[in-house]
């Protein structure tokens, strides 16, 4: 069947579960699954169908495949990993690979600023059981819950299957090597793919070669490639950076100057709190290294 032949068929709803070579698999209402192909209008606009993606389609006739018919508007959207519609991003981290926290600050500002949930699950509580004690400690004035957990002796499993078991669309990532699949392997009974650390260099092996939505027990949840990675925004204004920090809120118009931007003015009300300890300290340091990056970036925008 042609693209053209399709038009004038019904269309069916569905959510994109995964991609590959081409290939699209949309498991509908009914959680049967479809494979297609997508229409070429797509690449001419530059339009790229992602895994969590609402979509309309025709499902094909006999052994040929689909066709992607339309990408229905995204609540939300994430370039790294490039997924659609998440309401929840859990952001795992481990004791090793080293966190990179840097990375971790950067992807809780872009779904601070498109209104997602952020969850941190730290995992490998076996190899470091302070680490998550360190994390909580961060983030815990930011609103970001944060949960210790183990695959290997199940510690905290429980409780992040209760909290991800609200039909909510959550998006598992994270560094390569931090245990993505593992945990979710622990966590649904699955038999994902794994990998191990490096010894050398002590980073990860990504094993996670493609995004995919997982459904089970009423959780719903994608698992990603991991990176170590994460390009600037290119269009954030620097001034807008700091309505990100939840933390920074309480102290807003508290500062000497009214558009301080928490960047060592003097008077700073959010530089006061943190050095009482009412924030974390950490988390200002690594916001005045984002706003360093994005003010360079701003700067140079027409060049």
């Amino acid at each position: 069947m042609t693209e053209k032949q399709t038009e004038d068929l019904d269309l069916i709803r569905g959510t994109l579960v995964r991609g590959i070579g081409g290939f699209y698999t949309i498991r509908d209402e009914n959680l049967r699954e479809y494979t297609v192909r997508c229409k070429k209008k797509f690449r001419h606009e530059r339009i790229t169908p992602m895994v969590g993606d609402e979509v309309l389609f025709s499902p094909g006739q006999g052994e040929e495949h689909g066709w992607l018919e339309q990408i229905l508007p995204r609540s939300t959207e994430c370039l790294r990993p490039p997924v659609a519609n998440v309401t929840r991003l859990v952001i795992v981290i481990a004791p090793v690979p080293k966190p990179d926290m840097i990375l971790v600050d950067r992807q809780i500002s872009r779904a601070n600023s498109q209104g997602m949930d952020v969850l941190v699950v730290v995992t490998k509580h076996d190899l470091d059981p302070e680490l998550p004690k360190q994390i909580e400690t961060e983030y815990r004035t930011a609103g970001i819950p944060v949960i210790s957990v183990s695959a290997k002796d199940g510690t905290g499993l429980e409780t992040l299957r209760k909290t991800l078991a609200d039909r909510k669309l959550s998006c598992f990532t994270g560094q390569s090597g931090a245990g993505k699949s593992t945990l979710l392997n622990a966590l649904l009974g699955l038999e994902l793919e794994t990998g191990d650390i490096s010894r050398k260099i002590e980073r990860g092996k990504n094993t996670t070669r493609h995004t995919e939505l997982i459904e089970k027990n009423g959780i719903r949840v994608m698992d990603t490639a991991g990176f170590n990675l994460l390009e600037a925004e290119k269009e954030l204004d620097p001034a807008s950076l700091k309505d990100r920090y939840p933390e920074f809120e309480p102290y807003e118009g508290k500062c000497r100057f009214d558009a301080c931007l928490h960047d060592r003015e003097p008077g700073c009300a959010v530089e006061e709190a943190a050095n009482k300890g009412e924030i974390s300290p950490e988390r200002l340091k690594r916001y005045r290294i984002l706003l360093a990056e994005a003010r360079e970036i701003w700067r140079g925008r027409y060049d």
